[in-house]
């Protein structure tokens, strides 16, 4: 991991990861969030960029991924507002909201601890009979609004978190969730950098996250006209979710026991 970093030092290494990242979860329809942060973390760079970096790049590559299912006619207001209405306020609160750089390193560790469960045993099987959660607004505002602040304040989409619970939940077809998990993704990291914005200490080195945006929107273009045929959806996430688990699991030794 040492060599590793040390061979991809910089931007133009997180350039290149995040290209190759975007180019394979996008040939899948995933959008790769949790990996950037967890590339991002292990870089050393200032907490409060690194929040703000994974959600510009999560607007990057799910942007493509919505207007994808949009064609398709899977975007469905009527069952995905009890989610969106309850994200973008919570999400942008969360952006917003003070978090000391131990608390947010915490936070984050346990956050791709849970995302790295969620990946490595979401089932892959097709639902027959789902549920239709539009039956239960109440629970979906819940799950929007408790994601969303998360969202917002780790710097992640969200869409690692929401689309296990519903799969579990049976609450629509695959392609139905994956379509909500996208747009989901696409409002909660928008409103969670507007929230970061907001805060005094929001600061940015433009140049370098345009380069960023650059990679992983080649890699999302690319990676949606390609197929791997040696990559499966549950191949991928279960090899995210080892590496995510893993840079978790470092986090919070850094941030806990070694401070004990």
């Amino acid at each position: 991991m040492e060599l590793l970093l040390h061979l991809f030092s910089g931007y133009i290494g997180i350039g290149i990861l995040f290209f190759f990242v975007a180019l394979v979860y996008s040939s899948v329809g995933f959008g790769g969030g949790s990996s950037y942060l967890a590339i991002l973390s292990l870089f050393g760079l200032p907490y409060t960029h690194i929040r703000s970096i994974a959600l510009i790049c999560n607007i990057s590559v799910v942007s493509g991924n919505v207007m994808a299912f949009k064609k398709k006619g899977l975007i469905d207001w009527r069952q995905f507002l009890p989610f969106v209405i309850a994200g973008i306020p919570l999400s942008f609160i969360g952006g917003l909201w003070p978090i000391k750089k131990q608390v947010f390193f915490i936070l984050l560790g346990i956050s791709l601890i849970i995302a790295a469960i969620f990946l490595f045993f979401q089932s892959n099987k097709h639902i027959q009979s789902p549920s239709h959660g539009i039956k239960k607004p109440l629970l979906n505002v819940l799950l929007g609004g408790t994601i969303g602040f998360l969202s917002g304040l780790v710097g992640i989409g969200g869409g690692v978190f929401l689309s296990p619970i519903l799969h579990l939940m049976r609450w629509d077809t695959p392609r139905k969730i994956a379509a909500l998990s996208s747009l989901f993704i696409l409002f909660n990291s928008v409103s969670g950098l507007a929230g970061q914005w907001m805060h005094p200490q929001f600061a940015l080195p433009m140049g370098e996250i345009l380069g960023l945006i650059l990679a992983v929107a080649a890699g999302s273009a690319v990676g949606r006209h390609m197929s791997f045929k040696h990559f499966t959806p549950q191949m991928i996430r279960r090899v995210t979710g080892i590496l995510v688990g893993f840079v978790g699991l470092r986090l919070l030794w850094d941030q806990v026991f070694h401070t004990l």
